[in-house]
């Protein structure tokens, strides 16, 4: 599979004509030019691989929340933890594992089922502590 910097590569710009336009060309493996069919295909792939970094773009960017909120979470619940060791709840802090239970999962399948397990373990925190509403979330079967 070409990555998009091979793509971009191929397209090169063409000196303008006599008629002052200016346009791309592509450049064939054999040094030829392409025909208009070739064009097209070549603008249809880098249309397709822009789009494809678009999408993956927006995947690293929910993983990195997801992330996040998952680091997050652990650090409350080892908060907490440390707050039941020593007999007094830290004050906000329910309240803050709580706020985190609601958020981002993360589109790779491994960083979500991470995030939902930590998730369910606040959950699980939150309503022995009498938390209202703390299982409202249902657990997702993906």
């Amino acid at each position: 599979m070409r990555g998009i910097g091979s793509i971009m590569n191929a397209a090169k710009p063409v000196a303008a004509r006599s008629t002052g336009r200016g346009g791309f060309t592509v450049r064939l493996a054999a040094g030829g030019t392409a025909s208009g069919v070739e064009h097209a295909a070549a603008a249809t792939a880098i249309g397709g691989g822009l789009l494809a970094l678009q999408e993956r773009g927006e995947e690293t960017a929910r993983d990195s929340t997801a992330a996040r909120r998952a680091t997050s979470l652990l650090a409350e619940l080892q908060g907490l933890q440390a707050d039941l060791l020593r007999g007094d709840i830290a004050s906000g802090r329910l309240a803050r594992l709580a706020a985190l239970g609601d958020g981002e999962d993360g589109a790779d399948p491994s960083l979500r089922d991470a995030v939902q397990a930590i998730g369910l373990r606040a959950r699980i925190e939150l309503a022995r502590q009498g938390w209202p509403e703390a299982g409202r979330r249902p657990v997702s079967a993906s």
